[in-house]
């Protein structure tokens, strides 16, 4: 029996729908693979911190969730992602309880000219052209954000669709209000 041009035109058709399907499912399944392998309890969480590799070096602190640093050798104004330290410095908004606080207690995670390795989430900006940012201690891998909230000096501030830690920091505060620390302690209202 002979097979004719259209015919093997045909075969080759479904064969390579065929490989395409097979291309797809592989994707889907290693999707599927990392997905159920980021899920809580997946992966034992590390003990210690992790050295990062730096790639900011700290400027100055502006107020408790906001910082100048260099990168590549240009200043750049980061909003930390994910939390809100009372205000010090917004115009027509007094100075609110425990912002200085926050503010200094900002300063003293990060001296100038500490090496800081910088993540960043979906969005790069916000409305005012900050950088917004995750904030690591390069050296020891403190996450900064984290710190401020586990301190009482913040509250989770979550802005979708940049909620990478979200439930780190709802956490952290929780645990800070329940042990009454912080802006837990000093401030009512």
């Amino acid at each position: 029996m002979a097979i004719t041009v259209g015919a093997r035109t045909n075969v080759v058709r479904m064969a390579a729908q065929f490989a395409d399907r097979t291309l797809q499912m592989h994707r889907i399944l290693v999707c599927i693979a990392m997905i159920t392998a980021c899920q809580p309890g997946s992966a034992p969480a590390p003990t210690t911190p992790t050295a990062l590799g730096p790639n900011a070096t700290m400027v100055a602190v502006v107020d408790g969730d906001t910082i100048d640093v260099t990168i590549d050798g240009r200043r750049e104004r980061i909003r930390l992602i994910g939390i809100d330290t009372p205000e010090t410095h917004k115009p027509n908004t007094p100075v609110q309880c425990f912002g200085p606080e926050a503010t200094e207690f900002t300063k003293s995670l990060l001296p100038a000219d500490s090496s800081l390795h910088i993540e960043r989430d979906i969005v790069a900006r916000d409305d005012f052209g900050r950088l917004l940012a995750y904030v690591y201690l390069a050296g020891d891998g403190q996450f900064v954000n984290l710190a401020i909230v586990r301190k009482g000096y913040a509250r989770p501030l979550t802005i979708a669709p940049n909620a990478a830690h979200a439930g780190e920091f709802a956490t952290a505060a929780r645990q800070a209000q329940a042990d009454n620390i912080g802006m837990w302690a000093g401030c009512t209202g």
